[in-house]
C-alpha cells in the first residue's frame, strides 16, 4: 500500500486530460511551484511534467522498405544518396544508420575529416520531403530473380519507414576535456589541448531521465515526442545501466540509463531530426525528444522538480584516458555551473561548449505541454518498468 499523501492513477490523469482540465507545467516550470507550494501540494495541483532533450544521438536509424520491384528482387545491398543501408534483413527492407558515410567519403585519410554526408543527413532530407536518389544490389535467386534496381525516391514514395533508435535520451553524460598538447576531434567535438574547453551534452532540468531517474513512470510503451511525432519507447536502450553511483536526490553522478525508441518517420519533421557532421569522428543525428512526466505521487513531483544545481556530472579526459579506456575524474560539475559558460579545473576558468540546444529542448517541452493541454497527446500506460 502506497504511504504517499498523493496517489493518482494514469487512468485519471488521463481523463482530466480528455476534460481539458489536466494542469501541465514544463520541467524547468516545476522548480519554482514546488519550492513556493511544497512537494506534496504541488503534486495534488500538477498531473503532468513535461521534459525535452535535443542533442546528437549516434545511436539512432530508420527501418525503411524500398518497395518491390518487377520482375521481384531481394535486396543485399542498398544505399540512398550513396550512404550504405544494412540489407541482410529480407526482399526490400533495410536499416539506415544515422552515423553510415557516403562510400566515396575520404573519412580520415585527410584528418581531421569533414564528414558533410550521411546516414543522418539522409534521414532528414527525407522527412523534409526531398527527392533521394536509392539504388540497390541482389546476388539472384528462383523467386527474386531481379539483380538490380535504381530510382528517385521521395518519403511518401516508401511504403513504410519507422525511425527505430537503439539509445536514446542518454541519462547523464560525460563533461568531455582534453589534458594533452594536441587538439582532438571526438563525437563530444572538437576539444582543444591543454584543457582549453569543455563541452557537455545533456539540458539539464529538462532532460527527461532527469526528471524521472529511476524510471518509475517510463517503460514498455510510454508514448512520447519523437522527432515531431508521437513516438514510443520499446525497451531500455544499449550501455543502459542503472545500477550506478547517485546524488542524495537519486540522480546518477555519471552516464545510466538509456532508452530503445520507435515512431512513424513519415510523421516527423526536418526540425527535430537533424544530420549533423563532426569533424573529425563521422556523422550523426541530432533528435528531438521529450517525455511527460504523470505526477503519480509526490514521490514522483519531487525527483521532476529537481534544478540544475542539484545534477552533476564527471569531468572526463578524451584527449589520453578516454581512447586508452582508462576511468579516472577529474572532478564533479554541476550543469549550473556548465550553463553558466565557464568551470573551474584544477584553479583555472575553462569555457563551456553545449552539444545539446536548450533553445530546443525547451520548445520540445512547451509543445509537449500544449499537445496535452489541448487533448491531443495522452499518458501511455506503461506495460514493464525498468526500475
Amino acid at each position: 500500500m502506497s504511504t504517499c499523501q498523493v496517489n493518482k492513477t494514469y487512468e485519471e490523469i488521463n481523463a482530466k486530460i480528455a476534460a481539458g482540465q489536466a494542469v501541465v507545467v514544463t520541467a524547468e516550470e516545476i522548480i519554482d511551484i514546488a519550492e513556493k507550494e511544497g512537494i506534496v501540494e504541488a503534486a495534488r495541483k500538477v498531473d503532468v511534467v513535461t521534459t525535452g532533450t535535443f542533442a546528437p544521438m549516434c545511436s539512432s536509424g530508420a527501418f525503411i522498405n524500398i518497395g518491390q520491384s518487377t520482375p521481384v528482387i531481394r535486396t543485399t545491398k542498398t544505399w540512398f544518396n550513396n550512404v550504405p543501408a544494412y540489407s541482410a534483413i529480407a526482399a526490400v527492407d533495410c536499416y539506415l544508420g544515422a552515423t553510415a558515410v557516403c562510400e566515396e567519403d575520404p573519412l580520415n585519410k585527410y584528418h581531421p575529416g569533414e564528414f558533410n554526408y550521411g546516414g543522418g543527413h539522409v534521414i532528414q532530407d527525407l522527412v523534409a520531403g526531398k527527392q533521394v536518389h536509392l539504388r540497390a544490389e541482389s546476388y539472384g535467386t528462383d523467386c527474386y530473380p531481379n539483380l538490380a534496381i535504381e530510382k528517385t525516391v521521395t518519403l511518401k514514395d516508401l511504403p513504410n519507414a519507422m525511425l527505430c533508435n537503439p539509445r536514446n535520451a542518454y541519462q547523464n553524460y560525460n563533461c568531455a576535456i582534453n589534458r594533452s598538447d594536441k587538439t582532438k576531434y571526438t563525437y563530444m567535438g572538437t576539444l582543444k589541448p591543454n584543457v582549453s574547453n569543455a563541452n557537455y551534452s545533456t539540458s539539464g532540468c529538462l532532460s527527461p531521465l532527469f526528471n524521472d531517474p529511476y524510471l518509475k513512470t517510463i517503460g514498455l510503451g510510454t508514448r512520447i515526442f519523437l522527432g515531431g511525432a508521437q513516438g514510443y519507447v520499446t525497451w531500455t536502450g544499449t550501455q543502459h545501466k542503472k545500477d550506478v553511483d547517485r546524488g542524495l536526490n537519486g540522480v546518477p553522478l555519471s552516464g545510466a540509463g538509456t532508452l530503445s525508441v520507435i515512431g512513424d518517420l513519415k510523421q516527423m519533421s526536418p526540425e527535430w531530426l537533424v544530420g549533423q557532421s563532426i569533424r573529425g569522428y563521422g556523422v550523426s543525428l541530432s533528435v528531438g525528444l521529450g517525455i511527460p512526466i504523470p505526477i503519480l505521487n509526490e514521490e514522483i513531483l519531487k525527483y521532476t522538480s529537481v534544478s540544475d544545481e542539484e545534477i552533476f556530472t564527471q569531468i572526463i579526459d578524451y584527449g589520453h584516458d578516454y581512447p586508452k579506456g582508462i576511468s579516472k575524474s577529474y572532478g564533479q560539475v554541476s550543469y549550473a555551473e556548465l550553463k553558466s559558460g565557464t568551470i573551474t579545473i584544477k584553479g583555472e576558468s575553462v569555457p563551456t561548449v553545449p552539444l545539446s540546444s536548450m533553445v530546443k529542448a525547451r520548445k520540445i517541452a512547451n509543445i509537449l505541454k500544449t499537445e496535452i493541454q489541448k487533448s491531443r497527446f495522452y499518458i501511455g500506460v506503461p506495460q514493464h518498468l525498468f526500475c
